[in-house]
């Protein structure tokens, strides 16, 4: 309530003229809106959020469930244990600490990753101050953090799937790829369903993995909506169009989650908000 409810009063900026200069906010209607629809950064900005995030929740679908699926097939319980713990320890590491291990990994300068670039006779490459790396790089750095945090619910799914289908398939001849194919991937698909529309409701809220990775050569492939609104308000100190900015995000991620809930009725028959 506190820190998600209260705080909406304040959207009511979104629609006024507010700086530190000014004593009370100068009620403007719909101009701060205007000004964004007709700004290229803001829309370069949007784009960038869009493209950034759903790639980002594809991969993330992918890789946790592949990883679930992988862990899920291991026999032995402590190495079974040890891998999800190993996998798991990201997730509890700051994005700044993050950020700070993969600058020095990718330093064109003394880095391991072009160390071995420059052994095999190639350039060195400026990772995160390339237009055409940054983003690749990005994606692996998300998945190194996140990929066993995001596995636990498939885990969790996998327990339920009942052993003895697999056992009449694997009677039956079916191999291990088929039978994740035809029972494990029916048996859990509310619950990937499920990730997914609440991953989805988070999509656009990309701020401290952009931040911490982001720098001003890379500005114009990594610029979302978060830090975006964050030179607006904090650094231009423009609350209003800050404020309408972010007002903006949070009505396209409604309506993504709204057309996401309707496509499960159709899928599932039913919806799962």
């Amino acid at each position: 309530f506190i820190f998600n409810y209260l705080p909406m009063f304040g959207i009511s900026y979104a629609f006024t003229e507010f700086t530190p200069f000014t004593k009370t906010p100068k009620f403007v209607g719909m101009d701060n809106f205007m000004i964004l629809f007709e700004s290229k950064s803001f829309w370069r900005a949007f784009g960038n959020t869009l493209q950034i995030s759903f790639t980002n929740l594809v991969l993330g679908l992918i890789c946790n469930l592949g990883l679930a699926l992988l862990i899920d097939e291991m026999t032995s319980v402590k190495f079974r244990k040890l891998t999800q713990t190993v996998v798991y320890i990201p997730h509890f590491i700051s994005w700044v600490v993050v950020a700070s291990i993969f600058t020095m990994f990718l330093s064109p300068k003394n880095g391991i990753v072009n160390a071995v670039i420059s052994l095999f006779g190639g350039d060195p490459i400026y990772f995160l101050a390339s237009d055409k790396w940054w983003r690749p790089i990005f994606y692996i750095i998300n998945r190194w953090k996140e990929t066993g945090w995001g596995t636990i619910i498939f885990i969790a799914a996998l327990a339920g799937v009942d052993q003895e289908q697999h056992e009449a398939a694997r009677i039956d001849g079916a191999n291990r790829l088929k039978r994740v194919r035809y029972i494990t991937i029916p048996a859990i698909s509310g619950t990937i369903l499920v990730v997914f529309v609440l991953n989805l409701a988070k999509v656009l809220n990309l701020f401290d993995s952009v931040w911490v990775l982001q720098n001003p050569m890379v500005t114009g492939v990594s610029d979302v909506i978060g830090t975006y609104v964050y030179r607006l308000g904090i650094t231009s100190a423009d609350y209003g169009l800050s404020t309408a900015a972010g007002l903006f995000k949070s009505v396209v991620s409604i309506i993504l989650v709204t057309i996401a809930n309707k496509a499960s009725k159709k899928i599932q028959g039913e919806g799962i908000l």
